[in-house]
C-alpha cells in the first residue's frame, strides 16, 4: 500500500492546535456549504481536532453521516471530544492515509479536505483517491493556503525571513506550501473535468486577532515540530528562530498590523 512520503511540518503542538480549533465550516469551508444537505454521507480528510467536522455533521443531520479521518490517532481523540461536546453522535473516526483510503469505491456524497494537500507526498494521487471514494454526482472539495502569497503590513523584516524559512522547511519535508494556486492543476491531473476553482482569505487585523495570530506563530516557531525540523534539517539555528518569534510579536503589537492568508479552493463534481 502506498504511504504518505511527506512529513507533517506543523506537528500537533498546542500552538498548532490553537489555530486548528479556531476553524469552523463558516470561516474555512464556506465555498462547500451550499452543497451540503441532510442525509448525505461525508468524508472529512485530515480532520484534526474536529471543529470543522462537527459543523459538517450538523449540516447533514439527522440522517446523514460523517466519517472523520486523520493520520494521527492522538488528534482523533481530540476530534472525538469535539464531536461529543457538539452532540454529533453520527460521526465515526479512523486513522487513514489519504493516498490509500480504506473505503470502497463510491462510498460518500461529499469528500472534503482542508489544509491537507499542502502536506502530502503526492497530492494528485490523494485527489484521485478522494475521487474514487466519492459517489457519482457527488463533490470532492479541497481548500489550501498559499504561503507564497501571504501578505502583511507593516513590513517587519523578520517576517520576510519567516516566510522564506517556512517554505524552505515545508518543501524539504516533501510538501508544497504554495498549494492554493496549484489545486486546479492537481485536480485536472487527478482526472476531474468539472471543477470550480475559487479563492478566499483569512484576515487578521483587530487587536485580538493580531495578538492571537502573532502569538501562535511566535510559539510555533520556537516550540513546535516545525521549529525542530527547521533546526534538525539545517535550515535555521535556534537563535534565528528566536529572532523570527520576536518579529512576530513586534508585528502583533503594532496598531497598524494587518495580515492576509489567501486560500485556493476547488469543488470537483464526480
Amino acid at each position: 500500500m502506498p504511504k504518505e512520503t511527506a512529513v507533517y511540518t506543523h506537528g500537533h503542538h498546542e500552538s498548532v492546535l490553537r489555530s486548528h480549533r479556531w476553524r469552523t465550516a463558516a470561516n474555512s469551508a464556506a465555498y462547500l456549504l451550499p452543497e451540503l444537505r441532510p442525509g448525505q454521507d461525508v468524508l472529512d480528510v485530515g480532520c484534526g481536532p474536529g471543529t470543522i467536522t462537527a459543523d459538517l455533521a450538523a449540516l447533514v443531520a439527522p440522517t446523514g453521516t460523517v466519517t472523520a479521518v486523520d493520520a494521527s490517532e492522538s488528534v482523533l481523540d481530540q476530534a472525538r471530544e469535539t464531536a461529543t461536546a457538539a452532540g454529533a453522535d453520527h460521526v465515526r473516526f479512523a486513522v487513514a492515509d489519504v493516498h490509500a483510503l480504506d473505503f470502497p469505491d463510491a462510498s460518500f456524497d461529499i469528500v472534503h479536505a482542508h489544509q491537507v494537500l499542502q502536506h502530502v507526498g503526492d497530492p494528485v494521487r490523494a485527489l484521485s483517491e478522494m475521487r474514487r471514494v466519492c459517489r457519482p454526482g457527488g463533490v470532492v472539495a479541497a481548500r489550501d493556503a498559499d504561503y507564497g502569497a501571504f501578505t502583511w503590513f507593516p513590513a517587519v523584516p523578520g517576517l520576510d525571513g519567516w516566510q522564506e524559512l517556512y517554505r524552505e522547511v515545508a518543501r524539504a519535508n516533501g510538501g508544497e506550501p504554495d498549494a492554493g494556486r496549484r489545486l486546479l492543476s492537481w485536480a485536472r491531473r487527478a482526472g476531474f473535468t468539472d471543477i470550480t476553482a475559487t479563492a478566499t482569505n483569512w484576515c487578521f487585523a483587530t487587536p485580538d486577532e493580531r495578538a492571537w495570530w502573532s502569538g501562535l506563530w511566535a510559539d510555533r516557531t520556537t516550540a513546535s515540530r516545525y521549529g525542530e525540523l527547521a533546526v534538525g534539517g539545517g535550515h535555521a539555528t535556534r537563535a534565528r528562530l528566536t529572532e523570527i518569534a520576536e518579529a512576530w510579536r513586534e508585528w502583533g503589537a503594532d496598531e497598524d498590523g494587518w495580515f492576509m492568508v489567501p486560500h485556493g479552493e476547488i469543488l470537483c463534481r464526480v
